[in-house]
């Protein structure tokens, strides 16, 4: 996954004052190798959204202690632990008895928490969290936890005087992955290239190829990282559909997001410089525009 540092974590939608619209949990789909859990079964990809006062259990689950996020490893517990919402932050709590979990942020700079055994409600400060299992095997396993709603005092320290806090309204962290994929899907537009085309998913893995932290970024990343500027940062809502116009609905959400941005100058020509240069004729050509 590339990394780019993120130290922002402020997002301002809330329903009323201190109440976040949640967190989402990505368990990614899991390649079990012929023999192991199912002979050469994969397990689905699973997505929760959580809010605030709800609760995701993990583990490898029994009939006796069911889990809505399934690892099927042998090292992890029945009920290895759970993942508990609150108004501002959301919680992991460790219910194994003898193993560590690790809390990274892909985003940052090595960032991470060691979760003890039997550590119940650990207050997890990162906007991305990986959350890893230790395995018998040469791989960890691993699940992702976006919670992009943590709260902050308004700048003049006035917001407990006057009532209400002030929120913002679209929060983008600029030092964020996220960030760099949103600029790559505005720069035609704000390069004048095309009033219309949006880069395609394939395009911006290609474009920020040579960014010096981006060598491993992948289609499946870029895609994710889409959604989450759709569904969690612009909330732009869309019907989920499969078949022949699910990539025409994808093409859609990447075309309300850049002009969504672009009309409110969230993203603007001067964050073209984010972007490794462009090679080729229209590199050259436009270089002193980037």
């Amino acid at each position: 996954m590339c990394n780019v540092r993120s130290v922002d974590t402020t997002v301002g939608d809330r329903g009323e004052e201190g109440a976040v619209s949640g967190v989402v949990i990505h368990l990614p789909r899991i390649h079990r190798p012929h023999g192991e859990g199912g002979a050469g079964a994969d397990g689905e990809a699973v997505t929760l959204r959580l809010g605030p006062g709800e609760v995701a259990r993990f583990g490898r689950g029994s009939a006796a202690a069911p889990v809505e996020l399934r690892l099927d490893d042998e090292a992890i517990s029945r009920l290895a632990g759970e993942i508990r919402v609150t108004d501002d932050h959301w919680q992991l709590s460790n219910l194994s008895r003898t193993q560590s979990y690790l809390v990274e942020n892909p985003e940052g700079a090595g960032e991470y928490l060691r979760v003890p055994p039997r550590r119940a409600g650990a207050p997890i400060p990162f906007e991305f969290s990986r959350v890893v299992l230790p395995t018998r095997r040469n791989t960890s396993v691993s699940f992702q936890v976006f919670a992009p709603d943590h709260v902050y005092l308004d700048a003049d320290g006035l917001g407990g005087q006057w009532g209400s806090r002030t929120v913002t309204a679209y929060s983008l962290d600029e030092t964020a992955l996220y960030f760099l994929i949103l600029v790559a899907l505005c720069e035609p537009r704000l390069r004048d290239e095309s009033p219309v085309a949006v880069p395609t998913t394939p395009q911006i893995v290609e474009r920020l190829s040579a960014h010096p932290a981006c060598g491993r970024l992948t289609a499946r990343a870029v895609s994710s990282h889409i959604d989450y500027l759709a569904d969690e940062k612009m909330r732009i809502s869309a019907p989920t559909e499969a078949g022949p116009r699910r990539e025409a609905r994808r093409n859609g959400k990447r075309e309300a997001i850049v002009g969504l941005v672009l009309r409110f100058g969230l993203v603007r020509e001067e964050h073209l410089a984010l972007l490794p240069p462009r090679s080729g004729a229209a590199g050259q050509e436009r270089g002193t525009a980037g």
